[in-house]
């Protein structure tokens, strides 16, 4: 058998003296190298990083350049129908409202209290555009009870409605008058006595309700029922309100494939901080009295739009 190596049989393979180095050389020589390998490892890396940050970077452009975009929508046109959504987001100042928050609420007067029931009526939904168009939900379909305990309750849904590009919406704080007055009977879903906004004694709705404890109050607590439409057969007091909310510098463009969202804020405080301030300590429990008209003609500023999405 033949062996192949430096040394075969007597032969000498020599090796080129430009070839031949010592061990210190090659110890140099591979120091160097790995050296410089590290070197380029490191380099490596850094790209790696760079370019990762770069992706990232792309990656959140895009993010919010697809938000802050408006969707492209078509030219309004009131033959076809969309639908629109009308959430209502109740707060008190600068702070969400919480039922039994632990962190009181303060009114104008420096009153401190706390809030166990809110809620209150809508009806009556108008819709207008910057052009003077006016879209009004049936008034069958036109009943709303939102309430502070039901998140479900705070978004209404419109539907069946034009394609145009709306500005404001308008309605009525309560029930009215007709409501109040058909046969009972005929009264059901939202508008059912047994939701617990209605007076048996007085035959009529309660259009807000606030109720809640206070320091300031002789026993402890507050009530706020308001109520009244005017009378049957004679007059009486009418706390009935009829707002309009504009929308700023947008508008809800409803079409068959938008959706807009119309966020509104409802302050709670309002009707404690608005036209006159109301004192808990003087009035812890106001229902059908005629003081009831100031808490009323406050309450109708509590009604803001946040922003509108068109999505």
């Amino acid at each position: 058998m033949r062996h192949v190596g430096l040394l075969q049989h007597k032969y000498i393979i020599r090796i080129p003296s430009y070839l031949r180095i010592t061990r210190t050389v090659a110890t140099r020589i591979g120091a160097s190298y790995f050296t410089t390998l590290h070197s380029h490892l490191i380099t490596m890396k850094h790209q790696l990083n760079i370019l990762k940050l770069i992706i990232l970077i792309a990656i959140i452009s895009a993010v919010i350049t697809g938000c802050s975009k408006e969707t492209p929508v078509s030219a309004p046109d009131p033959t076809t129908t969309g639908s629109i959504v009308l959430e209502f987001d109740n707060i008190a100042g600068d702070r969400q409202l919480e039922l039994n928050s632990t962190v009181p609420y303060q009114n104008a007067l420096g009153e401190k209290f706390s809030v166990t029931t809110f809620s209150y009526y809508i009806s009556n939904i108008k819709l207008q555009t910057a052009t003077g168009e006016t879209y009004t939900v049936p008034q069958d379909s036109s009943y709303f009870l939102i309430k502070e305990s039901d998140a479900a309750s705070q978004k209404i849904t419109l539907r069946n409605v034009p394609s145009l590009d709306y500005t404001s919406v308008s309605f009525t704080i309560g029930v009215d008058s007709i409501r109040n007055t058909m046969d009972i009977a005929k009264r059901t879903g939202v508008l059912d006595p047994a939701n617990g906004m209605y007076w048996s004694w007085n035959s009529g709705y309660i259009f807000v309700k606030a109720e809640g404890s206070s320091a300031s109050s002789s026993n402890g607590s507050f009530r706020y029922h308001i109520g009244g439409f005017g009378g049957i057969t004679s007059q009486t007091i009418n706390n009935i309100k009829s707002i309009i909310v504009p929308f700023g510098n947008s508008a809800a463009t409803v079409r068959p494939t938008v959706k807009p969202e119309v966020h509104l804020l409802v302050d709670v405080l309002k009707i404690f901080n608005g036209t006159a301030n109301v004192s808990i300590t003087s009035n812890p429990t106001v229902m059908f009295t005629p003081y009831s008209t100031t808490i009323a003609n406050n309450y109708r500023g509590m009604f803001s739009v946040d922003h509108v999405h068109n999505d």
